[in-house]
């Protein structure tokens, strides 16, 4: 009956699937498998009913309305992830805007060397705040976990901050010039926005999704500024700004990039779907 009741809206191989996965949470959780499929029926992503997400090699906590780590999203943060090297000799400072569960600055200290980079994540969203930080708990980055014993340690600390307001960069929190600014900023546009499923319109933050009533480029328009202050990126050391965009935003974004006249270089990198889907602009 549970079986069948899944198949109408996934189809017999996803839901024999995601029937098993949930079975196996039932057990664990103790939680009722009913309770659980009629959430799923209701729309309910899978990831927020199971709790988890993998990025990567991490597995991450979530839940709503925080967004959901997405696979385009790991494939370019595992790329910068084997773009830069820094080191305990030449650590790094690194802020990722729009922070959200912390899945690309997690990432990042994941795989770098331990005690190369001190990760700041920005967020406007307390659920997402309090979610980072316990990924960061979970994955061994909190600041709190370092102990005299361990001291070469990445670590991950979050701030409370909007990047669209005109007082951002003057935030006492932010500890510029950093090398790394990363962002997957919300990019959908509000013709978009109308017409995603109720997965993601029932689900998860609006704020997280929604970019601008007119072609989803605000947060790419404040980024841009904030870049190009002086200070806010280390100078003489290849600092980069890495972009998530949305389709056919890559060429708009490079042009805000380039119009800031701080970036020797712009790439646009592919996703896995052979779609643009990251700006990345190396500093003079």
């Amino acid at each position: 009956m549970l079986f069948q009741r899944l198949v109408t809206g996934l189809g017999h191989s996803q839901a024999r699937l995601e029937l098993k996965w949930l079975t196996e949470h039932a057990t664990k959780t103790k939680v009722s498998l009913e309770e659980l499929v009629e959430r799923r029926i209701r729309e309910e992503p899978l990831q927020y009913i199971l709790g988890t997400q993998p990025f990567g090699p991490l597995s991450l906590l979530v839940r709503s309305p925080v967004l959901i780590p997405r696979p385009e999203t790991e494939h370019w943060a595992m790329r910068l992830a084997e773009t830069v090297k820094p080191s305990v000799s030449r650590p790094i400072s690194m802020l990722d805007i729009g922070t959200g569960s912390g899945c690309i600055p997690l990432l990042l200290c994941h795989f770098w060397e331990p005690g190369s980079v001190k990760a700041h994540g920005v967020d406007i969203s307390e659920d997402a705040l309090q979610l980072a930080e316990e990924n960061a708990k979970l994955c061994g980055f909190s600041p709190s976990d370092s102990s005299p014993a361990s001291p070469r340690k990445n670590t991950f600390t979050t701030i409370r901050a909007s990047v669209l307001s005109p007082s951002f960069t003057s935030n006492p929190l932010l500890t510029p010039p950093y090398e790394i600014v990363t962002s997957n900023p919300p990019y959908i546009s509000f013709s978009e926005f109308l017409e995603l499923p109720p997965s993601v319109a029932k689900f998860e933050d609006p704020r997280a999704l929604f970019g601008g009533a007119t072609n989803g480029l605000d947060f790419y328009e404040a980024i841009a500024k904030v870049v190009a202050e002086e200070g806010f990126l280390k100078k003489s050391v290849n600092a980069r700004v890495v972009l998530e965009v949305g389709w056919k935003q890559a060429t708009d974004v490079r042009d805000m990039l380039h119009a800031t006249g701080r970036f020797d270089e712009i790439e646009i990198w592919k996703d896995p779907w052979d779609k643009e889907r990251t700006v990345v602009g190396v500093a003079r």
